[in-house]
């Protein structure tokens, strides 16, 4: 069953580009669209709603006080150009608060969270063909981790305490694992280095991330992991030295 989701925002531009968001997801649908809390009361009244995607400030009652007044609100996404209502956001149990311009990637990270606590999980509609995608934003420490990579028209299990190393190969990424051959999608490093938890993984070149636990043995200039050498970018070293100087 899909998540139904009421977007509420005053602003039209705003409610296009997250309506345009949620249909290349699956899981989601959208049951109402409202440019102020008032029209969004009375829907409530009217139909079941799972997620809203709530402006903050707008006009006639804004969106901190309207998710006050609600008895039973359901789960709720805070989308707002403001970061001083960040602390509203904590006080109110949101899952997640959103700054516009919202990123697509940032936008899926807030979804993800809201579908650890349901039954769906998220996949991508009309995206590339390649493209990943986060299925539980935790990290690898925690033993059921896991990334969905989509790759020859299907969605792929990584779990994230298998991967060794990620490396950039220009519009491409390869994704090299303990467990099964070598992974090749659509994707920038960054995107995927955004997903993976810092402090278990660390970027040591523009074309490599690593897993930390996985290093057998480094220098100023290399890192060794399953056999491999891997270089160390002139830009990451301080970070890089750190970081493993930590680990030691």
């Amino acid at each position: 069953m899909n998540l139904r989701c009421l977007l509420i925002d005053d602003e039209p531009h705003a409610v296009e580009i997250i309506e345009s968001y949620i249909e290349m997801v699956d899981g989601l649908e959208i049951v109402g669209k409202c440019h102020n809390a008032v029209q969004a009361f009375s829907l409530l009244q009217s139909m079941p709603v799972d997620l809203l995607f709530l402006d903050i400030k707008m006009p006639k009652l804004t969106g901190t006080d309207f998710l006050r007044s609600l008895r039973n609100p359901p789960k709720v996404i805070f989308t707002t150009a403001y970061r001083e209502y960040a602390l509203d956001g904590f006080d109110l149990d949101v899952i997640d608060y959103l700054l516009k311009p919202i990123p697509f990637e940032r936008f899926l990270r807030a979804v993800s969270k809201v579908m650890q606590l349901e039954p769906q999980s998220v996949s991508l509609q009309g995206a590339e063909p390649d493209q990943p995608l986060v299925e539980k934003e935790l990290g690898p420490s925690e033993r059921g981790a896991f990334l969905y990579f989509r790759a020859d028209r299907k969605m792929v299990k990584i779990y994230t305490r298998d991967i060794l190393y990620v490396e950039s190969l220009k519009d491409y990424i390869k994704i090299i694992t303990t467990t099964a051959k070598p992974l090749v999608v659509k994707q920038a490093i960054s995107s995927v280095e955004s997903m993976l938890p810092n402090r278990d993984f660390l970027r040591i070149h523009r074309s490599f991330i690593v897993a930390i636990d996985k290093i057998t043995a480094w220098s100023p200039s290399h890192i060794e992991i399953a056999g491999q050498e891997l270089p160390i970018g002139r830009l990451h070293q301080k970070e890089v030295g750190k970081a493993l100087k930590m680990e030691v």
